[in-house]
């Protein structure tokens, strides 16, 4: 049987990317201290680079844990309700083009 995979908070994440961030550590001392894959870190502290960037470019205040969730969340329901989306699309193109058969016609 494989191993199931980790899943870490969207938290534990920002605050193991500003581990490495804030304290000038490598990728690699942090990774092994908190038990995480190099890649995985090395991911975590791109993204969160580069939301630093975003954010230095405009006068809004950061957000909010609480907001980030909700930000994850909302962008995982477009996300799946574009797969349904496309679903739709795909089985409304295949019943116009074979339409079901009536009953007594020939």
């Amino acid at each position: 049987m494989a191993p199931t995979r980790r899943m870490f908070t969207l938290e534990f994440r920002i605050e193991a990317a500003h581990r490495v961030i804030d304290s000038g550590r490598s990728v690699h001392d942090v990774a092994r201290e908190i038990s995480v894959h190099e890649n995985s870190l090395f991911r975590w502290v791109r993204d969160e680079r580069r939301r630093l960037e975003a954010l230095e470019g405009t006068s809004d205040q950061p957000l909010s844990a609480s907001e980030r969730a909700e930000l994850v969340r909302l962008r995982r329901q477009v996300a799946e309700q574009e797969k349904d989306n496309e679903f739709l699309k795909k089985a409304a193109a295949y019943f116009a083009a074979s339409p079901p058969k009536r009953k007594g016609s020939l």
